[in-house]
């Protein structure tokens, strides 16, 4: 009985969430477009299955992630081996962005216009390594946004300052850098903060301010997501000038 409420209740709290994209959605088909939704049976059942796989992954993130994430930040910590720990960060940063759907989509979608464009050669086989090498530059970028991330966790560097100096470098890098790769390189920016990424890095940053002496989850475990964010723009741009 009780893993059936907590079910139901996963499932609830999934269809509260996704209550407010479905109303605007509705409301501009009915009231601004007035057109009827197209095949309603589809998007019925397209629905059920995004509220059902949601619960499913707030679990998955709450039972498996999360205190996977934690229990290895801590014990590198523990162990008292700080190139240990920077080569697990890197590690983490660069295995989870590579895998992430989102960045997998949208490097594809950069090498085909960039093909079209004529930027690179019209053949698969250009666009794959295009796409593959925007990929692990995006990977690179996380993985030292997190070795980044943790030396400012130990040595309590001030977080508002390096994120400062950091955009600085992007506007200047953006003056620059080709017009052509600096939209790629801002959702660069964008998709590393996704589904895969964003929990094992968090994880990461609160699980090691949490064994830290003089360290607060709260005020120092967080703002890893914000390196994640910030270093594939600067990585991109570069990545676009080299190429």
């Amino acid at each position: 009985m009780a893993v059936i409420q907590g079910l139901l209740r996963l499932l609830v709290d999934a269809a509260r969430d996704m209550l407010p994209i479905v109303l605007v959605i509705g409301f501009f088909q009915v009231f601004i477009l007035q057109q009827p939704f197209p095949d309603v049976a589809g998007i019925l059942v397209g629905l059920v299955c995004v509220v059902v796989g949601l619960a499913l992954f707030v679990q998955g993130l709450e039972m498996g992630l999360f205190p996977l994430g934690e229990s290895l930040a801590q014990a590198f910590a523990r162990k008292g081996s700080l190139w240990a720990l920077l080569a697990f960060a890197f590690c983490l940063g660069f295995g989870t962005t590579v895998a992430e759907p989102a960045l997998i989509a949208v490097a594809a979608e950069a090498a085909q216009v960039a093909s079209e464009a004529g930027a690179i050669a019209a053949t698969d086989e250009a666009r794959k390594s295009y796409a593959l090498g925007l990929r692990f530059t995006v990977g690179l970028s996380v993985g030292a946004a997190l070795i980044l991330g943790v030396f400012r966790i130990l040595k309590g560097w001030s977080l508002p300052l390096m994120i400062i100096g950091g955009y600085g470098l992007v506007i200047l890098l953006t003056t620059v850098a080709p017009p052509e790769i600096v939209g790629i390189a801002y959702d660069s920016g964008g998709v590393t903060t996704s589904t895969i990424t964003v929990p094992l890095v968090t994880a990461l940053g609160v699980g090691l301010a949490s064994v830290i002496r003089g360290r607060n989850p709260m005020l120092d475990g967080f703002g890893l997501i914000a390196f994640a964010s910030l270093t594939p723009m600067i990585f991109v741009l570069v990545y676009g000038m080299i190429v």
